[in-house]
């Protein structure tokens, strides 16, 4: 026999009872038999691979940033604190059974006590019940100015980073036309306009239509950047809708950092509603508001300063915690800060 055919039949491979593996992954042997019936066991790609449990899927982008956002401590301080909140605005008689608006006039200017924990104001209201009660004008002025900026800057920063072009080009000199404008003084301008039909939802408006501007921005570019990925690119070659490209592709992934924004952004809105309520021209007086109560505190500071203090801590707090959860979902949505 030559000596080439000697080496080729050492190397045949022989009956082993070791599983082979192929790709990271281990087949079962399986036995079947040749044209002349001999028994032969092969094993590959048609053998049955062996079931080795559950094993752990990747987690998603989502789930990810879910996790990491569990990891951090502002999470939890502001999550705490903004729940409280949300709580004490819709049922603030859990946390005082005193009516706000009963006002006795020989209950002026009391220090805090056992009685009033805050003290009264110069009409003699109960100022820890004020501060209860506001807190629902601040959170429904913030909540909703916050959607309908999303809703309004979204959508138009989604249109004009995925068609461009002319579409691009026309909402862009709009967008830079409102953004020379102010948020306080077109807000301010705007209130004026309306001086006998003041209410929660003419502030909302105001605020929404000069503070989506930074929202369509970051749409854009978000947006830009995720068309031109691989999936997207498909999804048009295979003739999918525009539609449904944006609603199922392109938004999905590109509304991450617009969810940071909007979350720091709400804090911003429940501050220039206190201002303008101190300047007496946001919220009417029928509504109890952190803003208006500070102002009228501002006569008598030097005198009675707890009745300046307790509605500009709890303002400042709910500022405080919007902004530490934007900080926290930012970190966790951007994979360069984990």
């Amino acid at each position: 026999m030559p000596e080439y055919e000697k080496e080729q039949g050492e190397q045949l491979p022989t009956r082993s009872n070791e599983m082979p593996h192929f790709g990271g992954q281990e087949f079962r042997t399986l036995s079947m038999s040749d044209e002349e019936g001999t028994t032969v066991e092969k094993a590959g790609a048609y053998a049955e691979p062996i079931d080795k449990g559950p094993q752990d899927k990747p987690r998603g982008a989502w789930a990810e940033a879910w996790r990491e956002l569990r990891r951090s401590p502002r999470f939890y301080i502001s999550g705490l604190l903004l729940l409280l909140l949300i709580v004490m605005s819709f049922w603030p008689s859990l946390f005082t059974s005193t009516d706000p608006r009963n006002c006795p006039i020989l209950d002026t200017d009391i220090k805090p006590n056992g009685d009033h924990w805050f003290g009264t104001n110069t009409q003699g209201c109960d100022i820890y019940a004020r501060t209860i009660y506001g807190a629902r004008a601040s959170i429904i002025v913030g909540v909703a100015t916050t959607a309908g900026v999303v809703l309004l800057g979204g959508l138009v920063g989604a249109l004009s980073g995925y068609f461009g072009g002319w579409v691009d080009s026309i909402l862009a000199r709009v967008t830079d036309i409102f953004f020379g404008i102010p948020l306080l003084l077109g807000a301010l301008v705007f209130m004026s306009a309306f001086p006998n039909d003041r209410s929660i939802w003419l502030v909302v408006g105001a605020l929404a239509v000069f503070g989506w501007m930074q929202i369509a921005r970051i749409m854009r570019g978000s947006v830009i950047t995720v068309k031109q990925s691989d999936y997207v690119v498909a999804a048009k070659a295979l003739g999918a809708s525009t539609q449904r490209i944006l609603m199922r592709h392109v938004l999905p992934n590109a509304v991450a950092p617009v969810i940071v924004v909007a979350t720091i952004s709400l804090g911003t809105f429940i501050a220039t509603e206190a201002t303008l309520s101190f300047l007496g021209i946001g919220l009417p007086p029928t509504e109890i508001s952190w803003g208006a109560d500070i102002s009228s505190a501002t006569t008598v500071i030097r005198d009675q300063p707890y009745q300046l203090f307790f509605p500009s801590l709890f303002l400042s707090v709910t500022v405080l915690s919007f902004i530490l959860l934007g900080d926290a979902v930012r970190d966790a949505l951007d994979p360069k800060l984990r």
